[in-house]
């Protein structure tokens, strides 16, 4: 949900400038019972289509007739359902309770990709919970957690969404285990120089229940293709 916050704040702020406007400032004045208008149709259809798109993104769908109605109420400066107070905190409680929901099906569905690709073919997994798949066995040494790594990788999302790739660069990327998450550190240290595997790193060794960025969400398994082609020891 990346955009609640914002949304929520200027949707408040907007109608607390439009109330005041309305009664000090005598901005938008009542006609037969209801508001001059200076914003042009195109640019309030424009405007509707960007905030709808904000609630879209988040998953947030109001009862329409009402939406309105609350928008109507404030800019015309009739009376309204609730104090902005009141009306503070029912989006408090409307917006957590959406959190919880979304959480709790993000969480299910994880589950859910987790259990199904555990019975495939050539599945290990871990007593973290790590699972991984032998593409090309290694027969070099294993990396300890300082030494520098020269691989290529693919970090994409069970949908096949792919975030980062060391293609992009033209050349393989070189790193440490150092302040990478936690099931990259276990797989690395699990593999042979040499060799290639496909990593399914669960949220609790990912980026758990915030996700990161714009790209990864909450409760995101990441599925890495990985090859280690070095291992540069630094003592």
């Amino acid at each position: 949900m990346r955009h609640t916050f914002l949304v929520t704040i200027i949707s408040f702020y907007l109608c607390c400038a439009a109330l005041t406007c309305h009664q000090d400032n005598k901005t938008f004045k009542k006609s037969g019972g209801s508001f001059e208008e200076n914003f042009g149709k195109e640019a309030s259809y424009a405007l509707g289509m960007d905030i709808a798109e904000w609630f879209k993104g988040d998953n947030i769908y109001p009862h329409i007739d009402d939406f309105v109605q609350g928008i109507t109420d404030i800019l015309s400066g009739s009376e309204t359902r609730f104090t902005l107070e009141e009306a503070g905190r029912i989006l408090r409680q409307a917006f957590y309770d959406l959190a919880e929901q979304f959480e709790s099906a993000s969480r299910e569905a994880e589950n859910a990709f987790l259990a199904e690709n555990s019975k495939k073919p050539g599945i290990h997994i871990t007593e973290t919970g790590l699972q991984y798949e032998i593409i090309t066995e290694g027969n070099g040494p294993k990396p300890a957690s300082s030494d520098t790594l020269r691989a290529n990788y693919k970090m994409s999302l069970t949908n096949g969404t792919v975030i980062v790739s060391s293609d992009t660069r033209g050349e393989p990327e070189e790193f440490t285990l150092d302040g990478e998450i936690e099931g990259l550190i276990e797989g690395l240290q699990i593999m042979n120089a040499g060799g290639k595997y496909r990593l399914f790193i669960p949220s609790d060794l990912g980026y758990g229940t915030e996700g990161a960025g714009e790209y990864i969400p909450p409760y995101a398994t990441l599925i890495f293709e990985i090859e280690l082609l070095d291992i540069i020891r630094n003592n």
